[in-house]
C-alpha cells in the first residue's frame, strides 16, 4: 500500500449554525376553521414555483457549492435555509389544520396542480449571481404571501404568514450585505 492517502476535505465547519430569523416568536399555529381553499393557497407557498421548498433547495445547493471557497457566506446561507425549513414546517401544520393534504403538490385554483420540481430553481454559477437570485426569490415570496394574505380571511393564518414575511425581509437585508462583501 505504500504512501498514506491525503484525503481532500471541506474545511468549513457548520457547527453552531443557527436559523437566521427575526428575534420574535411565531404566533400559535392555529386556524379559525377548516378551509380547503386556504389550505390549497398555502400549498403553493409550501411547494409551488415560489415556495419554501424551492427556497430551501436553492439555498442548500448554493451553500454546498460555496462551502469550499467562501465558508462564511456558505454558513450564512445555511442559516437562512434553516429558517426556510421552519417556515415549511409551519405551513405544513397550517395546511393540515385547514383540512388540506401535506404533500409536494401545489394546488392551484384553476385546477392545474403541479408537483414540486427542481426546475423551479435558479442555480447560477457565480456567488454574486447566486445571491441576486436568492434576493429575487425572497422578494417573490413576500409578494406571493401578501397576495395570499389578501385572499385569506383567517386572522390566525395571516398572523403566521405576516411573521414569515418578517423573516423573508430580514433575509433580503442579510443577502444584500453579503452581496456588498
Amino acid at each position: 500500500m505504500g504512501e498514506k492517502e491525503n484525503p481532500i476535505r471541506n474545511s468549513c465547519s457548520f457547527a453552531g449554525v443557527r436559523p437566521i430569523m427575526v428575534d420574535l416568536p411565531y404566533p400559535p399555529i392555529q386556524v379559525a376553521e377548516k378551509n380547503l381553499p386556504y389550505a390549497n393557497l398555502l400549498s403553493i407557498d409550501y411547494c409551488g414555483a415560489v415556495s419554501e421548498m424551492s427556497a430551501i433547495t436553492q439555498y442548500i445547493n448554493n451553500e454546498n457549492r460555496l462551502s469550499n471557497e467562501k465558508c462564511s457566506m456558505a454558513s450564512t446561507i445555511l442559516g437562512i435555509a434553516m429558517a426556510e425549513m421552519m417556515h415549511l414546517q409551519k405551513l405544513g401544520e397550517l395546511i393540515d389544520l385547514l383540512g388540506g393534504k401535506v404533500d409536494f403538490v401545489a394546488k392551484h385554483r384553476n385546477g392545474r396542480n403541479r408537483m414540486w420540481t427542481p426546475e423551479f430553481l435558479t442555480i447560477p454559477e457565480q456567488a454574486k449571481q447566486m445571491l441576486g437570485a436568492d434576493i429575487e426569490a425572497e422578494r417573490a415570496a413576500i409578494n406571493q404571501y401578501n397576495v395570499h394574505i389578501s385572499m385569506i380571511h383567517d386572522e390566525y393564518v395571516n398572523a403566521v404568514l405576516q411573521r414569515i414575511i418578517m423573516d423573508e425581509e430580514y433575509h433580503i437585508v442579510i443577502l444584500q450585505a453579503l452581496l456588498k462583501e
